[in-house]
């Protein structure tokens, strides 16, 4: 009798002992469950693979935008991502580390694009709804989109964000 329990035991001991193949954190879970985990330092460079599509993204919020409160921006030590949402973020959250859920979009910068906001700065520096040094300050952006895209040999540039769906403090 005590040595079938002991081989019971043994037995026991084993099978709970034993590669557990669940998940060992959080973010496998995520991953693995869920989406795609990007991280922000392929943020930039992997974005374009998965445009229109759900993924999580972890990082620390540098800051809660000031101007409207509907954009974080996560930080870490190798990279950087805009989060947008339709809702003001709370402004506690500057600081915290978080995991977000989002969708990644791309906004195009093209010739046409230039070329439509060269104009519509146009018409507002006419009007005097700017000032002589935003207008500068605009027209100079709009030729630096048009000297990058040269230089890199493009017809566009793309800038990403993750359209903000919700997010888990760490």
């Amino acid at each position: 009798m005590k040595k079938i329990f002991l081989l019971l035991s043994l037995i026991a001991l084993f099978v709970s002992c034993g590669e557990n193949p669940q998940k060992e954190s959080k973010a496998d879970e995520i991953t693995s469950v869920d989406m795609h985990l990007l991280t922000l330092a392929d943020f930039d460079t992997e974005a374009a693979k998965w445009v229109d599509q759900e993924v999580t993204i972890t990082g620390i919020v540098d800051h809660v935008c000031k101007q409207g409160g509907k954009r974080l921006f996560l930080v870490d030590d190798f990279g950087e991502a805009h989060i947008d949402g339709e809702e003001r973020f709370d402004e506690s959250l500057s600081g915290s580390d978080v995991i977000v859920r989002g969708v990644v979009k791309e906004f195009r910068v093209d010739e046409a694009y230039c070329l439509k906001m060269e104009e519509d700065q146009i018409q507002k520096h006419k009007k005097g709804l700017d000032s002589e040094e935003l207008y500068a300050q605009k027209m100079e952006q709009i030729k630096a989109y048009r000297d990058s895209m040269q230089s890199a040999g493009v017809d566009h540039l793309s800038f990403y964000t993750v359209d903000y769906i919700s997010h888990t403090i760490k």
